[in-house]
């Protein structure tokens, strides 16, 4: 979602960063923090207590198991080829900081003095749910235990910051339980505005997945560039992927490439939900095919930063025949559930044509097997039964529009969190960072995770709530280093809410923890955001 408003005066910005300040500083009250300053420091928080998200229940105790040499990580005998895969996944991400060989064996390993980490299926597991697991810490070895193979591999990821961020070490003794808060844990990268490739991408699944993301939204097309091939419409990526914001060369991907994506994320549990913007958004689509256009003229491409000028044309057959055949040829490649039709923006597109052109891209979803996902805006329009809602709006959005969007939830549509003056991650810091927009304020740590999804939208109960999602939009984003300082650590505060009990949430404990992260994103060569309120450690 993008809204490029004119720009802010220093004033202005002053302004909104102390009332980013005060709104944080209430947030934070209403969570029970103790409202010490930012630069107040406690003692460095133990292993369990610097988890992040912070689990459910986590109870330290006795002495713990050194992983060392002999260590081996076992799988169930017989429990099939996905736990084992999520074995052999575990131990190559707990090779590369450790040095250690860990080779992956069959058997619980009863009776052996090597000891190990043992990864256990038991359907009756409780506390869990699909997602969770426990986590047991013993002399003689680990426990991982779930009732499903994500579950086990949710188990890997805490275990892995149970451990130093470098070289072998000694998780600690103690058990957890542990389970997500919301179903829908995501992040969302633009690859439209400035192109991307996959392995940049795939970098990112990797991140996502180490604290427990499980979906990554891919914005694929917009009106600088389109980015995945498709065979029907073959000059959408050939013509109208060959150029980015800025005048660049852009790309596009291969749908082998984007088929690797998906299995890769699928490796790691996480989802892939690509988003095809519609109806407007569109600047890149109809300057590669002049026959979309109701005057049958094809406009140059588009490299700028504005938006709202594009539409396709909604009296045109031909129109919903091209976004059919582009749904189809997507459902095909993804396996998720969701296919994500955006319908913000539209400004050039007249609110009853509006209307008229998403019940019948609704329709071609639904035809396709696939579950419609589509930002807030649908909810002016008529939103199918079972639509998702994404809200992208602000403290400053207009009282009616939520009044629109808490209307559609009561209605039974889903809802996914990702307000702009918290959850854009391309939203600056601070006035003195270089990268990103600031249409809708400053968003420093701090804001980004004061807030409790569960409790934001009036007349949204959390049981609408299907999740949280924190996009990062790219017109002012061209490389990995800007990539991954805008969103890293306020990537960490979307982990948190979306994985987290809410009695767990306060941002005076939440600092120390997020502290605890520093070695571990240094040794990954992340160049995150030391935002001065939190007492990073070196």
């Amino acid at each position: 979602m993008r809204v490029l408003r004119p720009r802010r005066t220093l004033a202005a910005l002053l302004g909104s960063l102390l009332a980013v300040g005060a709104a944080a500083s209430c947030t934070a009250a209403a969570h029970g923090d103790d409202g010490r300053p930012g630069g107040g420091r406690r003692a460095a928080p133990t292993p369990f207590e610097a988890l992040l998200p912070a689990p459910v229940s986590a109870r330290a105790g006795g002495t713990g198991y050194a992983v060392g040499p002999g260590t081996v990580v076992r799988t169930p005998r017989g429990s099939g080829a996905e736990v084992r895969r999520v074995g052999e996944l575990l131990a190559a991400q707990l090779r590369r900081p450790s040095g250690l060989p860990l080779p992956v064996v069959e058997g619980d390993g009863d009776g052996d003095r090597g000891g190990g980490i043992r990864l256990r299926i038991d359907g009756r597991a409780e506390g869990v749910g699909e997602e969770g697991y426990r986590l047991e810490s013993r002399p003689d070895g680990v426990t991982l235990t779930a009732r499903t193979a994500e579950g086990l591999f949710h188990a890997g990821q805490t275990l892995r910051q149970l451990l130093p961020a470098s070289g072998p070490g000694t998780v600690p003794g103690g058990e957890i339980t542990d389970a997500p808060r919301f179903a829908y844990r995501g992040a969302m990268v633009d690859v439209a505005r400035h192109f991307f490739t996959v392995e940049q991408v795939r970098r990112y699944v990797d991140q996502l997945a180490q604290y427990k993301v499980n979906t990554l939204h891919v914005h694929l097309t917009d009106d600088q560039g389109w980015r995945l091939a498709i065979d029907s419409w073959p000059r959408l990526a050939t013509y109208g992927g060959a150029g980015e914001v800025g005048g660049g060369p852009g790309g596009h991907w291969t749908k082998d490439e984007y088929r690797d994506l998906v299995a890769y994320a699928g490796e790691r549990y996480v989802d892939l939900v690509p988003e095809v913007d519609m109806p407007g958004h569109v600047n890149a689509a109809l300057a590669s095919y002049a026959e979309l256009n109701c005057d049958g003229k094809a406009p140059a491409r588009y490299t700028g930063i504005k938006v709202g000028f594009s539409s396709l044309c909604v009296g045109k057959e031909l129109t919903y025949e091209f976004i059919d055949q582009v749904l189809g040829e997507l459902a095909e490649l993804t396996p998720g559930r969701y296919l994500h039709i955006g319908g913000d923006e539209a400004h050039s597109t007249p609110a009853a044509d509006y209307a008229a052109f998403m019940d019948r891209a609704q329709e071609a979803v639904a035809r396709h097997g696939k579950t419609v996902v589509a930002w807030h805006q649908l909810a002016a329009a008529r939103p199918a039964p079972g639509a998702v809602l994404q809200y992208w709006g602000h403290d400053r959005t207009a009282a009616a529009e939520k009044e629109r969007v808490a209307a559609a939830a009561a209605a039974g549509h889903r809802l996914i969190l990702s307000p702009a003056d918290r959850l854009y991650l391309d939203m600056k810091y601070d006035l003195t960072t270089k990268p990103g927009l600031a249409w809708a304020g400053l968003v420093p740590v701090r804001k980004s995770y004061s807030w409790d999804p569960g409790a934001y939208l009036p007349g949204v109960p959390e049981s609408a709530v299907l999740g949280v999602e924190a996009p990062l939009w790219t017109e002012t984003i061209a490389t990995r280093a800007d990539w991954e300082f805008m969103a890293f650590p306020r990537l960490l505060s979307l982990a948190e809410l979306g994985w987290s009990p809410a009695g767990a949430l306060g941002w005076e404990s939440y600092r120390e923890r997020l502290a605890a992260q520093a070695p571990r994103l240094a040794a990954q060569e992340i160049p995150f955001y030391r935002a001065p309120d939190v007492p990073w450690q070196r």
